[in-house]
């Protein structure tokens, strides 16, 4: 699902960005609830500040957020690994040049603009300014999965998150 969003976009580059686990929900410009069988519930939440994933099982309840978060000193990890959870986290920022970002960001629109599982918002003022999330059901051993886009155009960075978990 492709959105446009209402809100001015916040994020100045991928140094300011954290990665927050357990976090409380934040208040979002728009959200994608997808229902998975086996009674497994993911909230794919685009912040002014990025993006939330509320991910919901029986017997587990999971709140992911990257963004700028106030009060919260910039951190990044490139690896998380929680083997009592499940929970497997990387990140990666690519430095591509204009046209390299430009020809990314519209492949990423095209791609999940009609994807059921995926949000992809564009924030005013760019179209190259997006942030996206999508969701990857059917993993091998019962895990579940999504990745994330955070789009800057005004610093030439794309940066790409990778989510599996696997339920204990």
């Amino acid at each position: 699902m492709l959105v446009t969003l209402v809100a001015p976009y916040v994020d100045t580059s991928a140094a300011d960005l954290s990665l927050a686990l357990d976090d409380t929900p934040r208040p979002a410009l728009h959200v994608l609830q997808v229902d998975l069988p086996g009674a497994v519930q993911v909230r794919l939440r685009l912040l002014g500040a990025s993006h939330q994933v509320v991910l919901r099982t029986p017997g587990t309840v999971l709140t992911e957020t990257v963004a700028c978060l106030p009060g919260r000193r910039p951190d990044l990890p490139d690896r998380v690994q929680d083997e009592s959870t499940g929970y497997r986290f990387t990140a990666t920022v690519l430095r591509p040049d204009d046209e390299g970002l430009r020809e990314r960001v519209a492949g990423l629109r095209a791609d999940l603009a009609d994807d059921p599982y995926a949000l992809v918002g564009v924030f005013p003022g760019d179209v190259d300014a997006v942030t996206a999330l999508a969701v990857r059901p059917g993993r091998s051993g019962g895990a579940l999965g999504w990745r994330t886009w955070h789009a800057y155009p005004q610093t030439r960075e794309l940066v790409l998150t990778e989510t599996v978990v696997t339920p204990r």
